[in-house]
């Protein structure tokens, strides 16, 4: 906006006078924007008197690494350290003032220990997204968040994330670790390959992984000293000696030195302590999925579809996971094995009612472009929301991009080619959790139709689409 000349018109129109200098405009315009600023809170203040509390008896917890702040009232605030005995005295603070349910934000995994106290305590505990819940600007403090947290949790105007049950989130844990192991092991197996490159040994130019059956015998073989090519090749699978003996003799000819042979033992035994590791989170899991099922009466659970890789070493692993979901058999679906289903439901559950349609589920598993309308403009967001489950998905896309279902390998690559890798990953993603949550909450015939649909509209695309080429070519399509 111009700053108008001391003594015009303009002026005396906007403040009722002639402006002296530019300093008297400055201060006018910042008096304009306080007003408009207070006028807003006033606003708010008059709309939260307007409203009626939902919930008589709530507090609010704001989670710090040193200290929790609660407040019972919006009003007046108690702090007490994180440490066991202070958390026990906050439950019995939140007791004596007939706290029945608690907000507090989901803050890294601070909100962890507190919540299970909470929960066991029966409190009803909700655990709000920190975007969900902002203060109002300049007002940001550890006190002044609990207060306001407990203002917008007594109206109900706070919407409680989704936290599974306590025996999943046990699963959960175990299952999470295995993963983590399985990656540190990944690392591990980068070295050994390393150590072969330095001694010149090219053994995975010619077999698919080193850590795979015949490249665990040959390297164990090497590490006790072993060094005639021959003798080594012998240890490899049938099937690899049948195609690439020669190429795997090659392989073997290297420069065996002390010290890269020291980096290949050191790797290797690091890469055998993650497997043991991995080892006794199966156990862990095995025990869980037993004592979850043993009153569940056992059902047809169809034929088992068990992974390539890291496959858990758990008895019945694919009778207990469709027997924990209701007899719900996934890994009917492309892309689903037994080792995939076990991940989902320790992220998910088994109680899909959570989410009220398809949409609210791939949104939460940040699978599906956020809405923003405001006026005439409508815009779609991306979601950055990065879950384990949407991750889990992504990664099943991935092998339905070379997988034999046509319908689904035609979408990956359709949208591939116009968007590119990644948004073609995210994009079949997004359609197999549909499929998985149409499949959980409907059944399989549901899924059956509309995956029979779906190819059988993929093919009638294909035809139409060849006989226009034909066409345009001065050919003609005859069936077979």
């Amino acid at each position: 906006m111009p700053v108008p000349e001391a003594g015009t018109e303009s002026c005396r129109l906007l403040y009722g006078e002639p402006c002296k200098d530019l300093r008297q405009y400055r201060v006018s315009r910042l008096a304009t924007y306080l007003t408009e600023i207070l006028s807003a809170l006033q606003f708010k203040i008059v709309i939260m008197s307007k409203l009626t509390k939902i919930k008589k008896n709530a507090a609010g917890i704001d989670l710090g690494s040193n200290e929790f702040f609660v407040s019972v009232d919006g009003e007046t605030i108690e702090s007490f350290e994180t440490f066991t005995t202070s958390t026990i005295e906050l439950i019995n603070y939140l007791k004596d003032h007939s706290i029945e349910t608690v907000a507090m934000e989901s803050t890294g995994i601070l909100w962890l220990p507190l919540y299970d106290m909470l929960e066991k305590e029966g409190f009803e505990v909700f655990l709000v997204n920190a975007s969900h819940a902002k203060n109002v600007p300049g007002q940001k403090s550890d006190p002044a968040d609990c207060r306001w947290l407990q203002t917008l949790h007594s109206y109900g105007l706070l919407r409680a994330s989704f936290v599974p049950k306590d025996e999943i989130r046990k699963l959960r844990t175990f299952v999470r670790l295995r993963e983590d192991h399985i990656e540190m092991g990944t690392a591990h197996v980068q070295h050994m390959q390393k150590a072969m490159e330095l001694m010149n040994l090219k053994l995975k130019n010619v077999i698919s992984q080193l850590h795979g059956a015949s490249g665990i015998r040959i390297v164990e073989a090497i590490l006790s000293g072993v060094r005639d090519p021959y003798k080594l090749a012998e240890l490899c699978e049938t099937s690899i000696l049948k195609h690439k003996k020669e190429k795997v003799i090659e392989s073997l000819k290297g420069n065996y030195k002390e010290e890269y042979l020291f980096v290949l033992r050191q790797a290797y035994n690091a890469w055998l302590f993650y497997q043991n590791q991995i080892l006794e989170c199966d156990k862990q899991i095995e025990e869980i999925l037993s004592n979850i099922t043993k009153d569940i009466t056992e059902t047809d659970t169809g034929s088992p579809k068990p992974s390539r890789h890291n496959r858990p070493k758990i008895d019945k692993l694919h009778e207990k996971i469709v027997m924990l979901n209701h007899g719900r058999n996934a890994t009917q679906l492309p892309g689903i094995s037994d080792t995939t289903m076990l991940k989902l439901t320790a992220e998910l559950g088994i109680d899909f009612t959570k989410w009220p349609t398809e949409k609210h589920f791939t949104s939460w598993l940040g699978l599906s472009p956020k809405k923003h309308q405001s006026g005439k403009t409508k815009k779609r967001k991306r979601n950055n929301a990065n879950t384990k489950a949407g991750q889990i998905f992504k990664e099943s896309a991935m092998s339905i991009a070379n997988s034999k279902h046509i319908a689904l390998k035609g979408f990956y690559h359709r949208i591939k080619t116009k968007h590119g890798p990644r948004a073609a990953n995210k994009a079949t993603a997004r359609k197999l959790a549909g499929l998985y949550y149409r499949f959980m909450t409907k059944g399989m015939e549901y899924v059956e139709i509309g995956l029979k649909e779906y190819e059988n509209r993929y093919k009638e695309t294909m035809i139409r689409n060849l006989k226009r080429k034909a066409n345009d070519l001065g050919y003609q399509i005859v069936a077979a």
